[in-house]
């Protein structure tokens, strides 16, 4: 089986903003929950949350660790 990569956001109280704070691959969403919440537990975090990678849409850069996700404008571009 494939593993996704996740990227895990949280936020310590409420009304903060999300940060990113880390990555982790897995199966699956029920296991990357299990995975996110027992990898960063040290902090008490008002709110975790995880994405899957392919689901990051950049804005404005086409390098880095979500360029493969890039979606293009320019007609007859690859993305």
């Amino acid at each position: 089986m494939e593993e996704i990569v996740f990227d895990v956001f949280a936020r310590k109280n409420r009304g903060d903003a999300l940060a990113h704070i880390g990555y982790l691959s897995a199966p699956d969403a029920a296991m990357a929950r299990v995975y996110a919440w027992k990898t960063y537990d040290e902090e008490n975090w008002f709110e975790m949350c995880i994405v899957p990678r392919s689901a990051i849409v950049p804005v404005n850069r086409d390098d880095g660790p979500f360029a493969a996700n890039a979606v293009s404008t320019t007609p007859g571009a690859s993305s």
